[in-house]
């Protein structure tokens, strides 16, 4: 019977760990993070900068931030998030969370969506949609600037659609005769079409930080090339108990 016993014991085991959740964070004033930064645009190259972000204020629903680069002689940003790290902003002009990264309570193997089309959001677009699936992966190990941690890893996996806005787009081509020369210039008629690409983002989230330790969001063109990528690591962090 004891052996019984035991061996369910070990059975239930797995089940337990697996059902382990993690529930949304207590945000309080004065909590502190400081992020490295790094942001890469294809050929341009990439640029390097911490990122002081503090709490002003919290209540139930949303998290009163102040940004500012660290080091830097500027007046922080304020901004505004809801009180599960989702942000969101106007588009079509209502207010529309754009992005979800916590979902909570956390757990492995849990998932969730998000899509949102805007209308005239820039002169080259009529319209840009993006649709996002959020997976909990599971517990990993990580190492930032600010030390080792086991974080809870969520991938994002996405896309993004655009229709194109019409336009006219001028060639010039200069002509050059004996004695002479001259500017052939040719105009084209850019009618309205669709283009689409990929989008992939991770973060790592660890409880006794409140945050995620490390970030990465990557968009890539049509082409299947990646256009730009944001990766944050925490370098310190401040919080409340």
């Amino acid at each position: 019977m004891l052996r019984l016993l035991i061996v369910a014991s070990f059975l239930l085991l797995p089940i337990s760990v697996m059902a382990e959740t993690i529930d949304a964070p207590t945000v309080k004033s004065g909590d502190n993070w400081v992020y490295r930064v790094t942001t890469e645009r294809g050929p341009q190259g990439w640029v390097q900068n911490d990122q002081d972000i503090s709490v002003e204020h919290a209540d139930a629903t949303t998290i009163f931030l102040s940004v500012k680069q660290s080091g830097s002689q500027q007046a922080p940003i304020e901004q505004l998030v809801d009180s599960d790290w989702s942000r969101s902003r106007d588009v079509n002009g209502k207010q529309q969370v754009v992005n979800r990264p916590f979902a909570f309570p956390l757990e492995v193997g849990k998932k969730w969506e998000l899509k949102y089309t805007e209308t005239n959001p820039n002169r080259q677009h009529l319209s840009e949609t993006f649709q996002n699936g959020y997976t909990v992966v599971g517990w990993e190990d990580i190492e930032v600037p600010a030390g080792k941690f086991k974080a809870l890893k969520i991938e994002v996996e996405g896309n993004w659609t655009a229709v194109v806005a019409p336009a006219n787009q001028v060639a010039a081509q200069a002509l050059n005769t004996p004695g002479s020369s001259a500017m052939l210039l040719q105009s084209n008629r850019v009618t309205p079409h669709t283009v689409s690409g990929r989008t992939y983002a991770a973060f790592w989230y660890v409880p006794s930080v409140k945050r995620f330790v490390k970030s990465v969001e990557e968009y890539y063109s049509s082409k299947g090339i990646r256009s730009e990528r944001y990766t944050n690591e925490l370098v310190s962090d401040k919080v409340s108990t």
